[in-house]
Parts: structure tokens; sequence; C-alpha cells
């Protein structure tokens, strides 16, 4: 199988290095990801509803990019990889599932295939919960981020609740209650912005908390924050604006952008056209002018033959346009309210081909109870 190869000779590859029990559970992760897949594409059918079940080579990609991110001094037992495996999937596939009983038969499924590719170990070990991976808590000697396992919620809502702290010391104040739910949302949505070309799609019903949340998330990877203010005048030419200040921020000043939008300020249905271009290859076609688009390419011509690529015209715009997608991210708040959702999705197929889906869940009665007993303490 073509498709096997490809995927295991990566796995391989990265964990070759490790530890020879850790580094032989290279072709098994693959093997149980391509069980799952198909799994998860055969109970898992699109329809009208639930017209975002779409399971292709893009979610194998984003389950082993995420096995990628593994190193060697932080997994140096199997356990912790088949921990991080189950994060991984249930990231790219649990995070899309509509309702709690979809939410069910995938962990039947996917506890079903971790019992038969990962036998050997204790289920107790590899299930203990929470598992929850994060980058932003521990790091390297050379400053470069370990992604690995959160001890507890308890060291979790510390550091966040220190990060919203900091957060509100100099921008606005959000009120915001880090409850169970809300800390994992908030661990998703880094983990989708903290990579090259990572957009993200959050799907909940409003006042559920996908702004603020994003927002915390962004502070947290040290990135702007960029929202635009919508006005009775606001068109097509102040959003290819606002865009093209964002292109230059990420293309030529190399400043991480989180572009926050959601579904109420596109009050042009032209803007979904710029957004499904920037999403499915990073080009807007009449974004620039000529001027424009020569002044990029000369910014980053330095950058370009110290990286040693030929300084021709095009591979300076290719490399400005790259720059652009690993540190300008699209993070789009929707609501799965009526049809509108499902009618520009359709119309715009990179809003869920080209982006990392976290739907929002209803909040349970003890975060409603957590959220009432903090507002009201007072």
């Amino acid at each position: 199988d073509i498709v096997r190869t490809v995927y295991a000779s990566m796995m391989e590859n990265h964990m070759a290095p490790f530890a020879p029990d850790v580094a032989k559970l290279g072709p098994k992760v693959v093997d149980a990801t391509l069980e799952l897949h198909k799994h998860v594409a055969n109970n898992f059918m699109p329809s009208a509803v639930k017209f975002h079940y779409q399971w292709n080579l893009r979610e194998l990609t984003n389950v082993s990019q995420g096995m990628c991110r593994m190193l060697k001094e932080a997994y140096p037992d199997p356990a912790r990889v088949v921990r991080l495996w189950i994060h991984e999937v249930e990231r790219v596939f649990l995070d899309r599932m509509l309702s709690d009983v979809d939410i069910q038969r995938f962990n039947e499924l996917r506890e079903g295939v971790t019992r038969k590719f990962f036998d050997d170990l204790k289920p107790e070990e590899v299930e203990e919960r929470p598992i929850i991976m994060t980058a932003f808590l521990n790091f390297t000697p050379d400053d470069s981020p370990i992604y690995e396992a959160v001890k507890s919620y308890e060291v979790l809502k510390k550091f966040l609740d220190e990060q919203l702290q900091s957060h509100n010391e100099v921008n606005a104040t959000m009120d915001l209650v880090l409850f169970q739910q809300a800390m994992e949302h908030v661990t998703r949505i880094s983990r989708i912005i903290n990579l090259p070309r990572g957009n993200a799609m959050l799907v909940g019903v409003g006042g559920s908390g996908k702004q603020s949340l994003c927002r915390l998330a962004s502070f947290i990877c040290q990135y702007e924050v960029f929202q635009v203010s919508i006005t009775g005048t606001y068109g097509v030419n102040d959003f290819k604006e606002n865009l093209l200040q964002m292109y230059i921020k990420a293309g030529l000043k190399t400043i991480p952008v989180t572009f926050l939008m959601t579904d109420t300020q596109i009050v042009v249905e032209r803007f979904l056209v710029y957004i499904n271009d920037f999403l499915s290859c990073g080009f807007i076609p009449d974004l620039m002018t000529p001027e424009d688009k020569d002044n990029m390419c000369n910014g980053v011509r330095n950058e370009c033959k110290a990286a040693g690529i030929v300084d021709t015209m095009e591979n300076l715009w290719d490399f400005f346009i790259d720059k652009v997608r690993r540190y300008l991210h699209f993070c789009l708040c929707f609501s799965p309210v009526g049809d509108k959702f499902r009618v520009r999705a359709r119309n715009f197929p990179a809003l869920i081909n080209n982006t990392v889906i976290d739907w929002f869940q209803p909040w349970p009665h003890e975060a409603l109870v957590s959220v009432a007993g903090f507002f009201l303490k007072d």
C-alpha cells in the first residue's frame, strides 16, 4: 500500500534516534492510524447536517504531523508515544464530531484500535486522563518547545490563569472562568495555530467563548491578534487593505499574527473569496498591485539569499507567500445555527478542507455552575 509506505517511512525516519522499544512503534502507529481512519470513514458519513464529515489524506497528514513533534528526551517509553497518538487522533477526528452519540461511537472505535495494536501496554497507563499535549509549558535548554502531556488539570489551570492575568494587564480585560472544557479548547486552538500554515475553524453557538479563548491561545503563543472593525461603510476594499497589512506584518516583518474573524463580520460574501484563496494556496490574485508585489519580493531578497535560494522574482514571490502562510493564522469563529454555515462551506471548500475544526459542544452543567459561582461570589 503506497499510502502506508509514505507515512511509515516518515514515522520511522523521525523515530530512528529514539530508544529501540520506542522506535519500533513507528509502523504500528501508522497501521493504527490507517485502520482508525477507515473505521471513521465507514461509520461517519457526510449528510446535510454533518456536511463536514469529510475524511481524506489530510487527516492522516495531520496525525503524522503531530506525531513528528516528539522529541527523544520527552518520549523515553512506548506508553507516552501511544498517549500522544491518542491525543492526535482525538484532535483530528473527535474534535469534528457533532453530537454526543458520535463522540461516544468514535471513542469505542478508537479504544478498540488501541487495544488491537498496542495490546502489550497496560490500558490504565495508556488511557489515564487527562491526555492533553501542549507546547507551551516546557522548553529545551536552547528554548525549543517540548510537545508533551500536562501532568494534571491543576497544573494547566495555574499556568492559564497566570497567562490570562498577564493578558489582561496589556489588553482589554477578559473575565474568563477557565473550567475544564475551556482549558481544553485553549490547548486545542494553540495546537492548531502553533504549527506552520495552521488555521482554525471554531464552530459553536454565540456566547460559547470562541473569540475569548482564541485571544488567550494567541497570547500564549505570543502572536498579535487582529480583528476587523465593522462599520456601516466597511466593504471589500477595506477588507483587502486589512489583509494587505497582515501580509506585510507576516511576510516582511516576520510578526506572527492571528486574524480573528466571526461569521457576523462577513458583511459581504466576497470576503470569503479572499479567505478561501488564502487558506487554499496563500495567493490572493487581486490583493496587490504590481508595485506592491515588487516591494514584497525586494523585502525578502536578503532572507531568500541567506536561505540559499536562487534570486529570481518567481522564487522571491514563492518565498514571500510561504512565509505569510507560516506566520499568518486565520481563526474563524462560525455558528452552526441555520443554513448559512453549510452553504458557505459548500461554496468555499477551503473553509473545511484547509482548516482544523474545533466543534464547541454545549457547556456541561458543572461549567455553568462554576461560571455562575465566579460572578456571584462578589
